[in-house]
């Protein structure tokens, strides 16, 4: 049967790695096929006028976004005859979230996508991948937007930072010495967040690892004298909620996310989708909460994400489509925009910026440093402690272009003065990010302080919860609202994360600036 190439699909092996032999042929995995919308020109230009605003556009329930845009039950029928061709099994299939699993043995998914399945060996470890692109047969060409988890490599990394503790000479004794960290709460009233809980609003939290411990937020909310929110783990793709005891691994990001959206909205539910770290297990668990008809979330945080160019274009795209499927139905997506600064982290002298925050559908959170006298923000600049301590992802993509909410914006340039925004620029907000002037968090039994754009989305996920709880409806996609309100944010002037340099205005540190709670309310 004839062939050819799925379009982005292409894929290279990670920095360092190198093949040690063909990945078992009896091995068996889960596969995450994405379909085609739809009605797909109905659905662009409903996306394009809530891309600029357009308040007429109203929320979609999910039975309504399944039904005019989801998968066109042949395209899903297609699949499953492909599947039993190569003696696939069909795990799970959803109309709305446009995806079809199968299971298979390595030897069997070689066969149905044509690719070379390696094992690999790189510096953090190994992993099971392939080199080139995924085959696709003729009468799959047009429905088969991305094939995922073939490759099950390590995607993303959390974006937190613990304070560090005692002999860490590297670090700037003088910042250390004039900084204070704060509760989340404490930061809320800073931040002037308006009053209330969050009642009756659902937070979704995506991991991909480590866990939390009841005991620890019941001591943690107990302590802050904040009623301990409802907190539920749900298994995507066999991940779980699992607690490894090191709270400098992904248990300090599991714990600062709950903690952080948790003391701000403790009236809301807090449904944590835990899944596998590869791009099959991100996107599952980004679509499990956006179309979970069960707990239905308002708002999803994000504090995963990884340099575009360590993505495929097909991941990207899908992930921009299953944030698009988010704004149709109200749900607002805050993601971190990274913690390494102007080239996230690469080291090839090139600009980078972190994604899934690059999305132009995410509400990308950079960070701050910012330090308080009594109830008021004294002063607020650019985080960047170097190098070896961390600075906020920011930057000009290089997949996504300009959103409309954009367009007339201008980069300031560290070096070289201000230029034209011709893609999508990130972040779009701020929060306090350094580690110097944290969050005090409570993880694995320790009390301990974390930074890192991580607690930003959080941070700012409470905030809509709040906001969405008082008006008893959804705040939604808010990008294009808060881009015409620029006094609702606090304007961050001082300060560079690398190549970009704060400014007036939007500037690739900071994006428009940290929320002024109140008027935010106001704006979305």
């Amino acid at each position: 049967m004839p062939r050819n190439p799925l379009a982005g699909s292409e894929r290279t092996p990670l920095p360092g790695a190198r093949s040690v032999g063909k990945a078992n042929p009896s091995e068996r995995l889960e596969v995450t096929v994405v379909l085609r919308h739809r009605q797909h020109d109905a659905l662009h230009e409903r996306v394009r006028k809530i891309a600029t605003g357009d308040k007429a556009q109203g929320h979609l329930t999910h039975d309504e976004y399944a039904q005019q845009f989801g998968a066109a039950p042949t395209d899903i029928q297609a699949v499953k005859r492909f599947a039993s061709q190569h003696g696939l099994t069909v795990v799970e299939e959803h109309q709305g979230r446009r995806a079809v699993v199968l299971a298979g043995t390595v030897a069997q998914f070689n066969d149905a996508f044509g690719v070379d399945l390696q094992e690999f060996e790189h510096p953090g470890g190994f992993y099971r991948g392939r080199t080139g692109p995924i085959h696709l047969p003729d009468d799959l060409q047009e429905a088969v937007t991305a094939v995922l988890g073939l490759d099950n490599r390590p995607q993303a990394h959390p974006h937190f930072r613990a304070r560090p503790t005692g002999g860490n000479v590297q670090w700037h004794a003088a910042a250390a010495a004039a900084s204070a960290t704060f509760t989340p709460t404490q930061l809320a009233a800073l931040y002037g967040f308006p009053a209330g809980t969050g009642q009756g609003e659902c937070m979704a939290i995506i991991e991909l690892g480590g866990g939390y411990r009841t005991t620890d937020l019941q001591r943690y909310f107990s302590a802050l004298q904040v009623s301990q929110p409802r907190v539920l783990a749900v298994s995507v793709d066999h991940g779980k909620n699992h607690a490894t005891g090191d709270a400098n691994g992904p248990d300090g990001e599991v714990m600062l996310d709950i903690e952080v959206a948790g003391a701000i909205a403790p009236g809301a539910k807090i449904v944590v989708y835990f899944a596998p770290n590869t791009d099959a297990g991100f996107l599952d668990a980004i679509t499990a909460a956006i179309h979970d008809t069960t707990n239905k979330p308002s708002v999803i945080s994000i504090s995963w994400g990884g340099p575009e160019s360590s993505w495929t274009q097909q991941a990207m795209t899908a992930f921009d489509q299953a944030f698009q499927a988010a704004a149709t139905m109200g749900i607002t997506v805050c993601a971190a925009s990274g913690d390494n600064g102007s080239d996230d982290g690469v080291g090839d002298g090139a600009d980078h910026v972190d994604f899934p925050a690059s999305s132009p559908f995410a509400l990308a959170c950079g960070g701050t440093n910012l330090h308080a006298s009594g109830s008021s923000i004294t002063q607020e600049t650019v985080w960047n402690e170097g190098p070896n301590n961390g600075a906020t992802g920011g930057g000009v993509s290089s997949f996504f272009p300009l959103p409309p909410y954009q367009e007339g914006l201008q980069v300031t340039r560290t070096q070289g003065g201000a230029q034209a925004l011709t893609m999508r620029g990130v972040p779009d907000v701020c929060g306090d990010a350094d580690p110097q002037t944290g969050y005090d968090v409570r993880v694995d039994g320790q009390n301990m302080v974390i930074g890192g754009t991580s607690a930003v989305a959080p941070l700012w996920a409470g905030l809509i919860a709040r906001i969405n709880a008082a008006k008893a409806k959804r705040a939604g996609f808010i990008n294009p609202h808060l881009y015409v309100s620029a006094p609702a944010l606090n304007d961050i002037t001082q300060g560079n994360n690398g190549d970009f340099a704060a400014t007036t205005g939007w500037d690739a540190c900071t994006g428009l600036g940290s929320p002024n709670g109140q008027k935010v309310a106001g704006a979305v």
